[in-house]
């Protein structure tokens, strides 16, 4: 009979989370995460398989924490796939430093795959079947992540609390007649907010997926 299991793995995501959000990615080790649980390094083994296991932990933790709507049919299909949307930008946002590895590791815990399933059953309401459902949520799911990424770390965006004056003012400095556009939009994002954004960017997605 196999020994008891000293943690759970919700304590083992939240104390890799935590370390992370703090201190940044590379922080976290098994070493890291044991003194945060108050073990020895050796005992982590025993949950989680190297390096890559303690990220795709991380990416699990993200999503565990993502407050998705209860599994009840909205009137509209497309106001179901905004309020998962929404969770799911809202949860990835919230640790940015987790984010390089939500772009680029292909992860299969249940929270994940939960979430994914709910996004393609609410994208499935409007009819699509096969690759139309495959590229739809492609899209809806490449923009979630790719609108947080560019938020929290695009030459444009308000990160790691700077000014938005100070990123207006930045742009000014550039050569307005080889940058007029990003210009431009410099000086809208400080007056804008992520939330308008990212809604105002959910609703064009919405509109072409209820046009083709």
């Amino acid at each position: 009979m196999p020994a008891p299991r000293k943690f759970s793995r919700e304590q083992l995501r939240a104390a890799a989370l935590a370390l992370v959000d703090e201190h940044g990615l590379p922080a976290l080790t098994m070493r890291s995460l044991a003194a945060a649980l108050g073990t020895g390094a050796m005992t982590i083994y025993n949950y989680v398989d190297g390096r890559e296991g303690l990220e795709a932990l991380l990416v699990e933790a993200v999503y565990a924490d993502a407050d998705l709507p209860a599994h009840e049919k909205a009137d509209d299909w497309r106001e179901e796939v905004r309020a998962l949307a929404e969770a799911n930008w809202r949860a990835v946002r919230a640790h940015p430093d987790v984010i390089p590895l939500i772009l680029t590791r292909r992860i299969l815990d249940e929270p994940t795959l939960a979430g994914g399933e709910a996004l393609l059953r609410a994208l499935a309401r409007s009819g699509r079947r096969g690759r139309d459902l495959l590229v739809a949520f492609r899209t809806v799911s490449g923009f979630l992540a790719g609108f947080a990424q560019a938020e929290l770390a695009g030459p444009l965006s308000i990160a790691h609390g700077e000014d938005p004056e100070a990123i207006t003012t930045r742009a000014r400095a550039l050569p307005p007649d080889r940058f007029p556009h990003l210009i431009e939009i410099a000086t809208a994002a400080a007056e804008s907010t992520p939330e308008s954004e990212f809604h105002a960017g959910l609703d064009i997605i919405l509109t072409g997926l209820s046009r083709s």
